[in-house]
């Protein structure tokens, strides 16, 4: 199953972020407890005589609670004659009661979970004139609304010297089998006019695409290459590059794409994206192994282009694309079930998908589940206990205003996005007993053809429905998951760890530079293991 700390970093990676408000509040509030209120907001390294950076608040709750008179407060007064913090909106009402001091408030109800969300109270960072490389400061963010205790979090800030570091913007195109190996450049150029003392690379890379070679400048995690780091000093107008070695994966499906980034940050950047990874309970992993990776200088052929790096950080990323050649397709077994009780009882069903393999399917570029699991609830039972990220199904209409909501027949349900191969994804349905009959079957289907995006090419699609047996004649326990429901195929061992990169590293990476973070919702899908 995914590590902790893999998912954490992956699941937020997904869609723009990465911090997960569980690291800073109790995942769910005990009854009696109050509802607490939580804020963060990234340490920042703003370059002297630049234009700034523009970011926002983390904000979440201890438990989903609907808020009245949202107020987010920035105290700069640490800051003063360093950083201005001014309102980048005017969709709130926003006032300084005294100098340093800036409250927002919006007038609105505003939900809050227990993930975090950004995006409001957006405020821009900008060096005073006098502001010079080496000042730092404390930027405190406090959030209130009626009837909740207030939240406070400091963030430090610094004023840095500016530069421009870039990546070529052309990617590279490679062609290679299951199983092979290939190179891509790491290339940093200096676009600017001043020499960058140190860059960190910070990878984006598919599950498939794994290093070949490890390096003790380098972090990985569980296998993967997360990040370079990297103390050569680069003139203006010059350029460093090195060529890296990597294996596609024996279990890449084919024929398809594999996609890899990176992005350079300077060392400062780096320690303050490090600091919000962290808070999140999120690794960038553990340096290799080996040697320690040197970047050479080579010819430019970018020169000093003038491009604004905290402006535009899409100028410091480059990537490959890798084309997938040959047949390795995957196989989704329905995982199926046989329950035993009387009249009354409640009982649960653990069913799903599995993959046999012998590809995992990785669908974090597209953000899609690997595939549909529609649930037919057995005759005589009812539908009693339903995860939120299941929905009544109607046809090929899912309603969704009513997902996990009790006493449907038919249900759709979604599993990850990435499934290793030996992998299972299993949904818990918990099913009141009304009436006993014997062999009361209901269905568990994948891969339900509909007017949507989804997998299409099963390898063997006759095993794509399991049968879900109450009270079944001679027999008790959990189905096997061969397409039939009949118990007496055995279980197939589950080994190894599902460790697919989700994407989105791009997005979160830009969101760094120029605005709020979007989180995850923690997905409740069971995953074993």
């Amino acid at each position: 199953m995914l590590t902790h700390s893999t998912r954490r970093w992956l699941a937020g990676l997904g869609v723009a972020g990465a911090f997960v408000a569980a690291a800073a509040s109790p995942a769910v509030a005990a009854p009696e407890a109050p509802i607490e209120l939580g804020v963060y907001f990234s340490d920042t390294t703003i370059a002297a005589g630049s234009e700034g950076k523009i970011d926002s608040p983390l904000l979440f709750a201890s438990e989903p609670v609907v808020v009245e008179g949202l107020t987010v407060t920035y105290d700069y007064r640490d800051l003063s004659g360093v950083v201005q913090v001014k309102p980048e909106s005017s969709s709130f009402d926003c006032k300084s009661p005294e100098a340093g001091v800036l409250v927002c408030t919006d007038p609105f109800e505003i939900g809050l979970e227990e993930w975090a969300f950004g995006g409001l109270f957006e405020v821009a960072l900008t060096p005073a004139a006098k502001a010079a490389d080496g000042d730092t400061g404390n930027l405190k963010v406090t959030v209130s609304a009626e009837g909740l205790a207030p939240a406070s979090h400091t963030a430090k800030l610094r004023i840095g010297e500016g530069v421009d570091l870039a990546a070529p913007g052309e990617e590279t195109n490679i062609s290679s089998a299951p199983g092979g190996t290939f190179s891509a450049p790491l290339t940093l150029s200096n676009a600017g006019k001043t020499a960058a003392k140190g860059a960190v690379a910070v990878f984006d890379l598919d599950y498939a695409i794994r290093p070949e070679k490890q390096y003790s400048n380098c972090t990985y995690e569980d296998g993967h290459l997360r990040t370079c780091a990297f103390d050569e000093v680069t003139a203006a107008g010059n350029a460093r590059s090195v060529s890296l070695s990597y294996v596609l994966g024996k279990d890449t499906y084919a024929p398809g794409s594999e996609y890899g980034y990176y992005n350079w940050m300077t060392i400062a950047e780096f320690e303050d994206f490090n600091a919000y990874l962290q808070a999140g309970g999120i690794s960038v992993g553990k340096p290799g192994n080996g040697p320690v990776l040197s970047l050479p200088e080579v010819p430019s052929k970018m020169g000093a282009r003038g491009f604004q790096a905290d402006t535009d950080p899409m100028n410091n990323w480059s990537g490959m694309t890798v084309k997938v050649t040959g047949q390795n397709g995957t196989d989704l077994v329905a995982v199926g079930g046989q329950l035993t009780g009387k009249a009354g009882d409640v009982v649960t069903a653990s069913v799903g998908v599995r993959n046999d393999g012998p590809a995992a399917l990785d669908f974090g570029r597209s953000g899609t589940p690997v595939t549909k699991i529609d649930i037919a609830v057995p005759e005589g039972t009812t539908a009693v206990e339903v995860p939120e990220f299941c929905a009544p199904l109607n046809g090929d209409e899912q309603d969704w205003e009513n997902a996990g909501k009790p006493g449907a027949k038919l249900y759709r349900c979604y599993p990850d996005i990435f499934i290793g191969v030996g992998e299972k994804q299993l949904v818990d349905i918990g099913l009141r007993i009304d009436k006993v009959i014997e062999n009361a079957a209901g269905t568990v289907t994948i891969n339900a053809k509909c007017e949507c995006e989804g997998f299409t090419e099963d390898l063997k699609p006759a095993n794509d429905v399991a049968k879900i047996l109450v009270n079944a004649a001679g027999g008790t326990g959990g189905g096997d998951g061969d397409g039939d429901g009949d118990g007496d195929g055995g279980t197939l061992p589950i080994t190894g760890q599902s460790t697919g990169l989700i994407a989105g590293l791009g997005a979160l990476l830009l969101a760094m530079g120029v605005g709020g973070y979007l989180v995850a919702k923690r997905r409740r899908t069971r995953f074993v293991a």
